[in-house]
Formats: C-alpha cells, structure tokens, sequence
C-alpha cells in the first residue's frame, strides 16, 4: 500500500536570505520615495531644484543603508557570541562546579582507539556535570614509550584553568555511570580499581585511570622517567604514593564487577613492548627516588585541536629526551 503525503513544502531561510530580501525591500521603498517625490515636483521644475530632490533622496538612502548595516552587525556578532558560548559550556560549564580535570592520555599510534575514546568520555563527563578537557600527549620520537613521561609532559602542559587530573588510558572506557570522576581532595582515587578492572587485580595496581590533585601528583615529584616500554611503571608510582604520606582511595557500592569497564586494546592487532634489555630487567623493581618531573627533559613540537564527532580534544605532539648512559634501554639496537 502506497501513501502520498499532501504536506507543503516549507521553506527554510538563512541569514542571507533574510538579507536578501531586507535589500529588496529597501530598493522597493527607495523607488516609491522617489516616486513621491517626483509627484511633489511641480510640473514645471527646474534643473536646480530637480538636483537638490536628488540631493536629498541620496542622503536619506546612505542613512538608511548605514542604520540597516548597524543592525545587521549587531545580529551577527550576538549569534557568534552565542555559538562560541554554546561551544565553551560544552565542556566548561561554570555551574557544575568550581574544580575542572584535565583527563591526560599518553599517546602513540593509536587512533582507532582515540576516536571512541574521545566522544566517549566527552559524553560521560558532561552527564556528570564535570568540567573537563581532553589532552593527548602524543610522543613522535624514535625512541620506545614512556607512558609515565607522557604523564608528566601532560600535568606540565595542562594549563592553569584545571586543579586536577586523570592518568588515563586510552584503550579504557568507563561503563557506569556510578564511577566518580570527582575532585579527589582527600587523596588518590584510582578508579579502575583491581576489583573492576578486567585485567589485572592484584592490590597495589593503580594504572588504567588513576585522578590526583595537581598537589598530589607535585608532591610524589610526578612519575619516574626511566621506564621504556611497556609496564611497571604504575607499581613504582604506588610506592611513591605510600611515601609521600597519601591515603589511595578506591570505588565503593560498584556492583558491576569486571564489567564497569570496556577494554578496547586489541593485543593481536597492537601488541605491547615487553622487551627487557641491557640492564632493564634488574632496574625496574627499583625506586627511583630523585627522578620525575624535576629532571624530565622534552621538547613540544606543537600544539592542535582536533575535532572527533563533534567533540574537541588537543593534541600536543611531543619529543621526549633519554641519556643512553642513565637508561639504554630507551632503544632497542
């Protein structure tokens, strides 16, 4: 059975139809004033007073145009104001709060993942009402990755109009909306706990998504630069927590289980590096007491906003150092 719709056809005007057809109604009104005061005329006019109508009718003409371009201006400028406004509460909205979190993602090569992730947390930060920016700190040098050095380039490069931040992995997605992306003042707060996450569970396990006050994470001198590759790097950071003398907080009431989460890292497609080379293997179960933000040496290449459906992050590509004499291992020969 087929069905014909009757409906008429609705027209829809843009600003510039608008004025286009503010420009016809002024050529409109200017003829019939020119009309008007043509008829005004005597039938017997002279050349002089002929000139001085002209005169007249172009000066009203100018005032005319200039007021309606003033109004013009003004509409336009009001509706830019808007959309920039509409923009910013996107993701800084000022009633939700006075605290803002820079949600920081180490980053290399691997923007399947980034383009879930972005609109994802953009979506589950803004229902809860948390002021938020997305900063992708992505390491374009030769030598293996550093996530904890990423972190640090992020904490440094975060900006002052955030108080705190999320070390967060990219290839983890937040399920529940129970889970609290708050401002974590008494301490820590690891969010993908070893009760939720769907990998690892052991007890001193505080990588995925952990948030610290920028006081917090100044306190523990950042995370060690000196773990290249993959791993081992959060297990260090624990112990720097414990010494600083911070209380870890974790979720509670998660009735969710493994399933709180989303792991999006594929290991057949991405694999992970887990080599241990030169002295490597002895060095990673050591405490780095001295090093951290105080000796973290890079360089930013630039700075971009990237749009993914809609939704803003920036991308600060970055060259991290390494001292072959400290730490060969950040090469594989």
């Amino acid at each position: 059975m087929m069905y014909s719709s009757r409906r008429k056809p609705v027209l829809y005007f843009t600003k510039e139809d608008s004025r286009a057809r503010a420009q016809v109604s002024l050529s409109t009104e200017q003829s019939n004033l020119s009309g008007l005061l043509l008829r005004m005329l005597p039938r017997r006019c002279s050349i002089f007073k002929l000139f001085c109508s002209l005169i007249v009718l172009g000066i009203f003409s100018v005032v005319w145009l200039h007021y309606n371009c003033r109004i013009n201006s003004s509409q336009s400028s009001s509706d830019d104001a808007l959309v920039h406004k509409s923009c910013q509460d996107d993701t800084d909205n000022p009633a939700w709060g006075p605290h803002k979190i820079a949600i920081v993602v180490p980053f290399r090569e691997r923007f399947e993942e980034l383009m879930t992730f972005v609109p994802h947390m953009h979506a589950f930060l803004n229902k809860k009402k948390i002021r938020h920016k997305i900063l992708v700190i992505n390491q374009i040098d030769h030598f293996r990755f550093n996530r904890a050095s990423l972190i640090n380039v992020g904490f440094l490069e975060s900006g002052n109009d955030t108080d705190y931040l999320a070390m967060h992995d990219v290839d983890l997605l937040p399920q529940n909306e129970q889970l609290d992306y708050g401002y974590p003042e008494k301490g820590p707060f690891h969010v993908a706990s070893p009760e939720l996450h769907p990998l690892y569970h052991y007890s001193s396990y505080v990588g995925g998504i952990l948030l610290l006050t920028k006081q917090h994470f100044e306190l523990c001198n950042g995370m060690s630069n000196r773990f290249w590759g993959w791993g081992r790097e959060d297990d260090e950071f624990y112990r720097r927590i414990t010494a600083a003398g911070l209380q870890l907080y974790r979720p509670t009431g998660i009735e969710t289980g493994y399933k709180t989460f989303r792991h999006i890292h594929d290991p057949a497609w991405r694999k992970r590096d887990q080599k241990r080379v030169s002295r490597q293997k002895q060095e990673q179960f050591k405490i780095d007491k001295e090093g951290g933000l105080k000796n973290l040496k890079y360089r930013v290449v630039s700075k971009s906003e990237l749009t993914i459906d809609g939704v803003h992050c920036i991308i600060i590509n970055i060259l991290l150092e390494c001292d072959l004499n400290e730490t060969p291992w950040c090469v594989i020969n």
